[in-house]
């Protein structure tokens, strides 16, 4: 039987949306007060979903307990109250976005969980604003 099991989490960051082969007038004009040179935080939430088949032995897809300990140790300690430009190498080279802050979380996942499981990482930046990956 195929299932899928879900985990949410949350975690806080700051960032700064830019470009840096753009001029300072194009990325204030493309990012607007997401380009601050301060930066600016985000509450995110994330959801981490599972699917794949129910071992007969366990009655679990997976176990979230599991789930839950990898989020924590490969997501939130990396990313939770950090300056994602400044703190996380993922971002040296790629702006953090919530559309690359979702594919760097689903990479980091996917290192961690069998191949047999198909993962859908979804990020809400605002309660309003969220992306997935995959789509």
């Amino acid at each position: 039987m195929r299932i899928s099991a879900f985990r949410k989490a949350h975690f806080n960051a700051a960032h700064r949306l830019h470009n840096n082969t753009w001029s300072d007038e194009k990325n204030k004009e493309v990012f607007g007060l997401c380009n601050n040179p301060l930066y600016h935080g985000h509450n995110y939430d994330l959801e981490v979903k599972l699917t794949g088949e129910v071992d007969p032995d366990t009655g679990y897809l997976y176990d979230l307990k599991v789930l839950k300990d990898i989020i924590k140790e490969y997501v939130e300690k990396k990313l939770d109250h950090k300056n994602l430009n400044l703190e996380v190498p993922e971002f040296k080279n790629l702006n953090p976005t919530a559309e690359n802050i979702c594919f760097v979380i689903y990479n980091i996942l996917r290192e961690h969980i069998e191949d047999r499981f198909d993962i859908r990482v979804t990020l809400w930046e605002t309660p309003r604003n969220y992306v997935q990956y995959p789509a």
